[in-house]
Formats: structure tokens, C-alpha cells, sequence
């Protein structure tokens, strides 16, 4: 028997009362652990009413679904329990169980408010300020952003230094990098820096070398060039290796890595998992 006539069909229900982000990525990292499974992912969001959620509960039945929901609304959580005993599906209640436990060690009521963590508060304008920060100061544009910056990413090209620079932005933290290229001019400010700011990427010359060659392939150009011969892939990365130890800056091996994976290793490494908390009034540090 082959191993796609042995892939099963499974259904996963988003049920949300905001945009139902929360719920999707429990979902994706569930998914991600039955790579023989087939899944869908359905997703019902601002669910706000009970004829809304019914719809979305009757949906689901039908598809005979796992059901993953965060609604904050105490009526509607008592309508997704009855429904899903009675119909006998499975529901995980995300919210619930957590919220209900600050009550109890607390006193305090939530304020049962949907999406009340998409404010646009203090926080959110933090972020917009480093997304932009980090635009502006993406592939050494300005090296003056360096010292301005959180962290100061490295690498040479296809190290993954953009998106993982949008994804730290994403956590309000300002990013500025700059491409490692043999022989070129270094900038001055980054020798002006604290080098525990400094992280230095890299990538296996094999890994980078395919990466590079699918680039070339992406722009209609020939696989086989200067940019993605191995030879020269393996000159840059020594290059940038002989940089970094010089600065003496962190080194991280995204070759087998997410971004988010490489980001968690950044904030641990450089010590920022530790900040992120909810301050007593409201104002989050989500770093």
C-alpha cells in the first residue's frame, strides 16, 4: 500500500469571535506533526451572534470536525459545549479554562471583550514603528540604523536576513542588516556597536548552493553562475565566518531552521524572552 493511499482526511474548525488567529496556529502546529494526513482548515471568524455560531456549528458537524474555538462571550462558549455533547464532536475550548483561572487567583472579572488584544494601543503603534524602523533600514540601506537598532543582522545572500528581520519587527523589536558580500566595504558603525546586539547567520554551502540555483531558475537564468557556484558560495561563507569572529557576535546555522525557529533562538540568545510581560495597565513589552 503506498503512502498516499494510507493518508486520512481530517477537518479542523476555527471558531473565533476576532480574527481567530490564536486558534489557527494551535491548529497548523497540530497539523504539522501528521505530515501522511490529509487536513482542510475551515475557518469561521467574528462570530458574534448565535445564529452566526449555530451556522458555523452545523458546518462543522457535518464535516464531523475537530473543533478549536476562543470565544470570550460565556453564552456562546455554553452553546459550543452543548452542541458539540450533544452532536458528539470534539471541541477544545482555548480560552476558557486560562481565563477562568486569573479569576480565580485574582478576583478579577475579564472584561469578555472580542479581539480586546488587537487593540490599537501604545503596543501596536510600538510595532508599526519598528515595522517601519526595519523597512527602512533593511539590506544595509543606512548603516546609521546599526546604532539605532536592537538587533543587527548579518549574512550573505539567501541567509533568510529579511524576512526574519519583518518577523523580529513583528515582535516590536528594530532591526537593521546588512548583506555579507568578500572584499566589499564594511561599515564603520558596526564596529561602533555592542557586539550582544550582533547576530551573525550562515547556512551549509550545499543547502545555500540549491537555494541560489532555484533563484536563478525563479528569474528564467541559467541554475549555473557566479552566485550560485559552490566553490564561491563556500568563499563568502568563510568570509562572513572570519567577519563575525572578529566582531565577535553570535553565529547561527539556519540551514535547517524556520524563521520562526531562528528567531526564538535570537531573542533567547541575546536574552529578550525574558521581558515580554502584560504590564498592570495593559501595556504589553511582547518581545
Amino acid at each position: 500500500m503506498t503512502e498516499e493511499s494510507n493518508k486520512t482526511n481530517v477537518t479542523i474548525f476555527v471558531i473565533s469571535d476576532s480574527a481567530g488567529e490564536t486558534a489557527s496556529k494551535l491548529a497548523q502546529a497540530t497539523m504539522a506533526q501528521y505530515p501522511a494526513v490529509e487536513f482542510v482548515l475551515i475557518r469561521r471568524t467574528f462570530i458574534t451572534t448565535d445564529k452566526s455560531l449555530l451556522k458555523a456549528l452545523n458546518d462543522a458537524k457535518n464535516y464531523n470536525a475537530i473543533i478549536l474555538h476562543t470565544l470570550i462571550n460565556k453564552h456562546l462558549v455554553e452553546i459550543t459545549h452543548q452542541f458539540c455533547q450533544e452532536h458528539q464532536l470534539y471541541q477544545f475550548d482555548i480560552l476558557t479554562p486560562p481565563v477562568e483561572e486569573v479569576t480565580n487567583r485574582t478576583g478579577v472579572e475579564p472584561s469578555n471583550e472580542p479581539g480586546a488584544m488587537h487593540h490599537l494601543d501604545e503596543n501596536y503603534f510600538r510595532r508599526i514603528k519598528a515595522m517601519e524602523f526595519t523597512v527602512k533600514y533593511d539590506d544595509g540601506k543606512d548603516p546609521r540604523g546599526f546604532l539605532e537598532a536592537d538587533i543587527v543582522l548579518l549574512g550573505v545572500s539567501r541567509t533568510s536576513k529579511t524576512p526574519l528581520s519583518l518577523f523580529l519587527a513583528n515582535k516590536n523589536l528594530k532591526v537593521a542588516n546588512l548583506p555579507i558580500v568578500p572584499q566589499a566595504h564594511i561599515p564603520k558603525q558596526l564596529w561602533e556597536i555592542n557586539p550582544n546586539k550582533i547576530v551573525g547567520l550562515t547556512n551549509d554551502p550545499e543547502v545555500l548552493n540549491t537555494i541560489r540555483k532555484e533563484r536563478m531558475i525563479a528569474y528564467g537564468l541559467s541554475p549555473d553562475s557566479a552566485y550560485s557556484d559552490i566553490d564561491k558560495i563556500k568563499e563568502e561563507l568563510a568570509f562572513a565566518k572570519d567577519l563575525y569572529d572578529q566582531l565577535g557576535c553570535i553565529i547561527i546555522n539556519v540551514a535547517s531552521l524556520s524563521i520562526e525557529e531562528t528567531a526564538s533562538m535570537i531573542m533567547n540568545e541575546l536574552g529578550l524572552e525574558d521581558h515580554g510581560y502584560y504590564g498592570s495597565e495593559g501595556e504589553i513589552n511582547d518581545i
